[in-house]
């Protein structure tokens, strides 16, 4: 659960002056907005909005402010300061039982595209990797319960979940660290506001 407004102010000034007292210096940020919970309600209320906006958004983006204040580039001597903001294929495809994350994703595209253009010439690079199906655990929880649900095995929900997957398969968190490993590395020296999507080629959208 993402800490509520006051907590996340809170945090996020500690962590602003943390990164100040120690005199640190960040070459590369990565950033994974709380999600809304699954729902295919398109038009909650105004307070769960706020609640939703606050959460996934305003929070999250006051600590990223925070790392970009710590961030020296000097694209001259070949430094260059990198973030990667990490998000689902909703930014790109609406998924129909992810209503509000539809909005909050393509928030958070329109920001990491606004905040290439206006840092680039500082040589801070901003870049999207947009996941789809990941096993993480709570996912694997997920499709265990679906698979006993169903009455089939793990393995055959698997199947069944990712036969429109041209891959055939949902990506691992092993391959999501080396996508942003990538990111943050010199391989994304002339990419920013990219948004990359991890999905094994689910999204068909151009």
């Amino acid at each position: 659960m993402a800490p509520r407004g006051h907590d996340q102010r809170c945090i996020v000034e500690a962590l602003g002056r943390e990164l100040r007292v120690r005199g640190s210096i960040l070459d590369g940020a990565v950033l994974m907005p709380p999600q809304p919970h699954a729902t295919a309600d398109p038009l909650p209320g105004n307070e769960a909005w706020r609640e939703i906006f606050q959460g996934s958004f305003v929070g999250p983006l006051a600590l990223l402010k925070a790392a970009i204040a710590a961030m020296r580039p000097d694209p001259a001597s070949g430094r260059r300061c990198k973030i990667v903001v990490v998000s689902g294929i909703s930014s790109a495809q609406v998924l129909g039982h992810y209503a509000t994350s539809n909005v909050i994703r393509c928030a958070w595209l329109a920001e990491a595209k606004t905040l290439a253009f206006a840092l680039g010439e500082r040589g801070i690079h901003v870049n999207t990797l947009s996941l789809g199906g990941t096993l993480s655990p709570w996912y694997v929880a997920g499709i265990e319960r679906r698979a006993a649900a169903a009455g089939v095995s793990y393995d055959e929900r698997l199947g069944e979940e990712t036969a429109n997957v041209p891959l055939r398969k949902y990506g691992t968190p092993d391959e999501v660290a080396l996508a942003v490993e990538g990111l943050l590395s010199s391989l994304s020296d002339h990419m920013t506001g990219l948004n990359i999507l991890h999905d094994g080629g689910f999204t068909r959208a151009y």
